[in-house]
């Protein structure tokens, strides 16, 4: 995709997020919410919290790790997710650099922004196996 087109598509998905309502954030970041019906949790600062999240894992189909290139996590990324058609179906912001969800099989376009940076990738959910995929920013 050419870099304009990637920009716009990013764009596109952070404006069709802010039409939802502002993210629910729970006292305790690793429980699990929910947003028009798609289930989600986030965290993974901090032995405790990595190994609860590993152990929800089993209920959710992908996971989303967020890092700087260097390697470094981070936390405080905001996620918007849209199916195929463009319609939104979460917008929220990771309390962690581990984040699970559980989305019904389709396409999806994810965006992830964190220090103003915005990466997009697409992926196809078609079984119950988790799927991982990282985002990877460059240092502010």
């Amino acid at each position: 995709m050419k870099r304009s087109n990637l920009a716009a598509t990013a764009a596109a998905l952070l404006l069709a997020g802010s039409t939802l309502a502002p993210p629910a954030y729970a006292a305790d970041p690793e429980s699990v919410q929910q947003s028009g019906g798609i289930s989600y949790v986030s965290g993974g600062v901090g032995a405790d919290s990595t190994a609860r999240l590993n152990s929800l894992a089993k209920d959710f189909n992908l996971k989303l790790v967020f890092a700087l290139k260097s390697g470094d996590y981070v936390s405080e990324v905001a996620v918007a997710i849209v199916d195929a058609a463009g319609k939104p179906l979460l917008n929220t912001r990771s309390e962690g650099p581990l984040f699970l969800t559980r989305l019904p099989r389709g396409s999806f376009k994810i965006a992830a922004t964190f220090g103003g940076r915005t990466e997009t990738r697409t992926v196809a959910i078609t079984a119950e196996k988790l799927q991982t995929i990282d985002f990877r920013f460059n240092a502010e």
